[in-house]
């Protein structure tokens, strides 16, 4: 048994390996992380609209709010698992095609060939899971105050702090990439959750 597990393990650290050496050889991090922060942002930004809008509506019920945003979360991961797939399998066939050209030979067997077939599916499942994770971070207290956890008093609140954290890490996350300091990076991220609120409640708390 033991010799069984170790072999399992060997396995799938050689298939993560060979994983990271195919996203290495189509030059994917950027893409995938920027897959990531975009998607999480959306999804973050939704659960706070969401959660603020039922804020200002009167007698929302917890499950009702769980529902909402559950199904929200579960939509934005559908879209971006499939927007991110046929997006990146058309441009990875286009890219392949032209290495062929160029080299004139086919290449459908070789790294490159993998790449073109796999890559992709990594961005779905990386563009679909970033919003779903981030959502069922925010949507947590709501979870928990159903399930009885008398600590939670205020989950709504709770739900949009959570969502107002995220929203400045996903920006703190951002800071690497644009070369800015990270706490700027993290408000201005911020201040769109903030001018998405102010919005928010001109159009629902004013009624």
């Amino acid at each position: 048994m033991p010799s069984k597990h170790v072999a399992n393990h060997q396995a799938s650290q050689t298939m993560l390996n060979r994983l990271i050496s195919l996203i290495r050889l189509s030059q994917s991090q950027s893409i995938i992380r920027r897959y990531f922060i975009v998607n999480g942002f959306d999804g973050a930004l939704t659960m706070f609209g969401l959660i603020l809008g039922f804020m200002l509506s009167s007698n929302s019920q917890i499950s009702s709010v769980i529902n909402v945003c559950l199904g929200a979360a579960i939509a934005l991961s559908v879209s971006g698992v499939s927007s991110a797939y046929v997006s990146e399998r058309a441009e990875r066939k286009y890219l392949l095609h032209k290495l062929e050209d160029s080299m004139l030979t086919d290449l459908s067997n070789s790294e490159h060939g993998r790449a073109a077939r796999f890559v992709p599916i990594v961005v779905a499942i990386v563009n679909g899971l970033a919003p779903f994770v981030i959502s069922v971070l925010i949507i947590t207290p709501l979870w928990l105050n159903e399930a009885g956890a008398s600590w939670v008093s205020a989950p709504l609140r709770a739900s949009l702090c959570i969502a107002s954290m995220l929203l400045f890490a996903l920006g703190a996350v951002l800071s690497n990439v644009a070369g800015i300091p990270w706490y700027f990076s993290g408000l201005k991220t911020l201040l769109i959750g903030f001018s998405t609120a102010l919005l928010i409640y001109f159009f629902v708390g004013a009624n």
